[in-house]
Formats: C-alpha cells, structure tokens, sequence
C-alpha cells in the first residue's frame, strides 16, 4: 500500500514518518481492499497544547474513508485517527459482504 505523507508549514522527522507508515500499514489487514492513504499533519495556531492536527484519508476500492484528530503530540492524534478508520474499515467491510 501506498502511503503519502505531507506536513503542512514543518518538516517531520523519519521517526514520525516511520510511525505514520506503521501505523497505517496495520489498516489494511482489516480489509484487504485498502488501495493507499493519504495523510496530513498541521500546526493549529491556537494557543492549547492541543495543536497537533492529523487527517488521515483511505482509498478503498469503491469510496474513501477519512479521520481528522487533533492532540498535544501528532503520535497521539494519528493513533486516534487510525483506531477511528479501524472501526470505519470494519464497518465497510461488512457493508461490502451484505451486498
């Protein structure tokens, strides 16, 4: 599976990178028709620690799934969005097996 990253006005570290691509490499063995993901990290301006942004989106054959959290550290914010297309992912692939 492909996967793209992009950090929007910062560069991320091959840590974080590495993390990314674990991360979301463990999604397709939910479901086998995981075609490549996107994901996207950002700054929020605000003043919280809360400012880590990331946005994860899946390409599955036939639709496209999509998470966006928001955390103090971007580790934390994309286990969040992964465990929330986790359950996404699940709920597709039942969707496609009723059919």
């Amino acid at each position: 599976m492909q996967t793209d990253i992009k950090s929007i006005h910062f560069k991320a570290d091959s840590k974080l990178e590495d993390f990314i691509k674990e991360k979301v490499e463990k999604l397709s063995q939910f479901y086998d028709g995981v075609i490549s993901a996107e994901v996207t990290l950002k700054l929020d301006n605000n003043e919280g620690t809360d400012n880590k942004i990331s946005e994860i989106r899946l390409n599955v054959r036939g639709n496209d799934l999509y998470a966006k959290k928001q955390s103090k550290s971007f580790e934390e914010s994309i286990d969040s969005a992964a465990e929330a297309l986790r359950k996404q992912l699940l709920k597709y692939k039942e969707k496609v097996r009723r059919n």
